[in-house]
């Protein structure tokens, strides 16, 4: 039995909800987002909360059951409040700038890195070292952020490169002489 699954989702005052066969759509303050929802749970609305349960007892029912209130969850609180990851970028030389919806990064290679930052996704360089990726949804911002850390994720001796705000580095001892 799925415990977060057992839990009725309650939707918060300025927030529109539709169920639409397997769609659910939640409207908020922040935007709009769209979830498809598997066909082995069923989803349904009671006095403004909403119910997920198994379709069968099935073991990928039970395991869609939790998944499915924890998706239609991110999706409430990302069109309500929203979702954002602060990175930074340590390193001599290391810096980035957002030029209008490409996110450009100096990261010690001999050319600079382009990404472009996808519809949906805000980032924000706060200083040229500080990076702040915001949105609704919450797996494509930390899909975002997860790519930009891949093109210099920090090493164990000096700590150099891109890593979340929060991230600790466990550090590793040099060479001795």
């Amino acid at each position: 039995m799925s415990r977060m699954g057992k839990k009725p989702v309650s939707v918060p005052e300025g927030v529109d909800v539709k169920l639409d066969g397997s769609n659910f759509t939640a409207k908020g303050k922040l935007g709009e987002e769209t979830i498809s929802l598997n066909d082995n749970v069923i989803v349904k609305m009671e006095n403004q909360e909403i119910v997920v349960t198994p379709r069968s007892n099935s073991k990928h029912a039970r395991a869609m059951w939790g998944t499915a209130r924890s998706r239609i969850v991110n999706a409430i609180q990302g069109v309500t409040e929203g979702y954002s990851i602060d990175m930074e970028l340590k390193g001599v030389g290391y810096r980035a700038a957002v030029q209008g919806n490409t996110l450009v990064m100096q990261l010690g290679f001999s050319h600079e890195i382009k990404h472009d930052i996808p519809e949906g996704i805000k980032v924000t360089a706060e200083k040229p070292t500080i990076l702040k990726v915001e949105g609704t949804n919450k797996q494509r911002v930390g899909q975002f952020a997860a790519n930009v850390r891949g093109y210099r994720p920090p090493e164990p001796y000096k700590g150099k490169g891109v890593r979340y705000a929060n991230e600790y580095i466990l550090r590793k001892e040099g060479k001795k002489k």
